[in-house]
């Protein structure tokens, strides 16, 4: 009898290292395969699955409401109630058919619950073998409870997660059947686990706070409604990539430029996260800033160049301008080493431009090249940035082909056009897209362009006040007659004496009436200060008081200088914002 006693201690302490053995490896093991990505639901997935059947028979995940939306968990001195949980993943043997909360639905636990006592004790909860007046205090529902007593189940147990000093939710398991119940060694080895699947959630969490936070400062810096956009007819659609560290670097802009034309822009920054963010949202300030003053692509993206050089965080960005004039209907478009844009005919044709490929922004190879195209009527012109045809499994070739074909299969002229083609490409993004659709449409029943060339000498001023009152007549704003033409006497005037001579006179009518006077001269106009005896130097002083607002910015032949002016409101309508 001794001898046996003295060969069960001497076997104990083997079979203990053993058993410690194993635990290690699962828990060694749980490391691979528990985390694998920074998503809340897969983590909780597979927590949920590498428990069954190696350690329960079932096992359901909880996370709390705060920790999904990338908040902060519960801190044990924050509340004495239980916090609001959501059912994240639920894994159990085949046959058992219990009924836990629906995945994805909010979790109810009522005061009688345990698993309420686990969460507000952050303690571990024990039911080492299960009376019948547990399974109420144990399942959601009665007719849970039942089927758990059905299934066989004898033995429960729930442990909080936490990390780092935070309730991120909780783990509830059950064993059935034969199997033996848990015990005091089984809950040391179940919180480990839950510690470090806790950290696991936890980094998720942040991760997704991450990129919630970027995508936020993303979404701010981009511009949120579009211009006027007389001709044209302009949707966009911003996707954010699914991993926070490929977030930050792309933008598009609208910009409404003298006499209906527009200015359409994407670009990406070659970089990723907060900083990437930082420099979109400062390159595309400067590019508006400066396409109000050069309408000309070319010199846009030249001194975006030495913006871009000029950042502190010595980054690089791709760029696309392109300017689209609605009279005669044509873009000018010039590339900083951006993918070239998608034309789509109104047969429903689709290729991409040849456009010149210029360096990227920041890099200091300029000057750029530029491409003119006429687009007839009921054309798409799609700019998107390389996150739409970026793909871990396909080259290149083939997402611009899977572009071209999405696009040329047709889209909806509903406003969704981008967000289409987006869907259309689909693949394996691992990167953020832009999409920038710009259909060529006629000018609306209330929108008229009118152009005419003028002399390069003293018989300007008076054509073009003829031209301003017949044409003023003609659209029925007799009222405009008189301050127009005062107003284009002195656009002509300043174009005779510092712009060489004038070269066209434009005139737009559309939510407001726009005069437009260019020459070739290269000097942007500015008002002067005059005094009481000077003889000059008021005329600009005039425009500014007559008009809602003027300007002038640089072309590729010159400049122009343009005002504006309210339309006069009739019986029953409202005036322009």
């Amino acid at each position: 009898m001794g001898g046996r006693r003295a060969l069960k201690a001497a076997v104990r302490p083997v079979t203990e290292a053993v058993r410690a053995r194993r635990r290690l490896a699962w828990l060694n093991e749980a490391g691979m395969r528990i985390g694998t990505t920074l998503d809340l639901r897969r983590t909780a997935e597979e927590l949920a699955g590498f428990t069954v059947p190696e350690l329960a028979d079932g096992c359901a995940v909880d996370l709390l409401e705060s920790v999904l939306r990338f908040q902060d968990g519960d801190r044990p001195e924050a509340t004495a109630d239980a916090p609001e949980l959501r059912a994240m993943a639920v894994s159990e043997i085949p046959g058992l058919d219990l009924a836990p909360d629906p995945v994805g639905e909010l979790s109810v636990y009522t005061p009688d619950r345990l698993v309420r006592t686990c969460l507000t004790t952050r303690r571990p909860v024990l039911v080492a073998r299960m009376e019948r007046s547990d399974f109420a205090a144990v399942a959601p529902t009665p007719e849970a409870a039942d089927r758990m007593r059905h299934a066989g189940v004898h033995s429960y147990l729930a442990v909080p997660l936490i990390a780092r000093g935070v309730l991120l939710g909780l783990a509830d398991f059950i064993r059935a059947g034969s199997r033996p119940p848990f015990t005091r060694g089984d809950v040391a080895l179940v919180m480990e686990l839950a510690s470090r699947a806790a950290v696991y959630i936890d980094n998720a969490r942040l991760y997704g706070r991450e990129r919630e936070h970027v995508v936020t400062l993303q979404r701010a810096l981009l511009p949120r409604s579009s211009p006027s956009t007389p001709g044209l007819d302009v949707t966009s659609c911003y996707d954010p990539a699914a991993d926070p560290a490929a977030v930050g670097g792309d933008w598009f802009d609208v910009v409404a430029l003298p006499s209906g034309r527009t200015a359409l822009m994407v670009g990406d920054v070659m970089g990723r996260g907060l900083a990437a963010a930082a420099t979109m949202g400062r390159l595309r300030t400067v590019a508006r800033t400066l396409m109000a003053l050069d309408i000309a692509p070319e010199r846009l993206l030249a001194r975006l160049d030495l913006a871009a050089r000029d950042l502190e965080e010595d980054q690089v960005a791709t760029c696309l301008c392109a300017v689209y004039d609605p009279y005669g209907g044509t873009f000018r478009i010039a590339s900083a080493g951006h993918p070239p844009p998608l034309l789509t005919g109104p047969d429903g044709d689709s290729s991409f431009l040849e456009v010149p490929t210029g360096a990227p922004l920041g890099t200091g190879v300029i000057p750029y090249d530029t491409v003119e195209r006429p687009v007839p009527e009921r054309s798409r012109l799609t700019l998107f940035t390389d996150g739409l045809i970026k793909s871990r499994t396909a080259d290149l070739a083939t997402q611009l082909e899977r572009l071209r074909e999405a696009v040329g299969d047709g889209v909806p002229d509903d406003g969704t056009e981008c967000r289409t083609v987006a869907e259309r490409v689909g693949g394996d993004r691992s990167d953020d897209a832009i999409v920038l659709a710009a259909r060529a449409r006629p000018l609306g029943a209330g929108c008229d362009v009118y152009v005419r060339p003028l002399p390069p000498d003293g018989k300007a001023a008076g054509q073009a006040r003829t031209a301003v009152r017949e044409q003023l007549v003609r659209w029925g704003l007799e009222e405009l007659v008189d301050t127009t033409e005062l107003v284009v006497s002195e656009l002509v005037a300043n174009a005779l004496r510092y712009g060489n001579a004038p070269g066209e006179l434009r005139l737009l009518r559309d939510e407001r009436l726009s005069v437009e006077v260019s020459d070739s001269g290269p000097d942007l106009p500015q008002i002067q200060h005059a005094d009481v005896s000077d003889e000059s130097g008021r005329g600009l002083q005039l425009v500014n008081m007559l008009c809602r607002r003027w300007g002038s910015c640089r072309t590729p032949e010159g400049k122009v200088v343009w005002a504006e002016q309210d339309l006069p409101v009739r019986a029953g309508e409202s005036g322009p914002p």
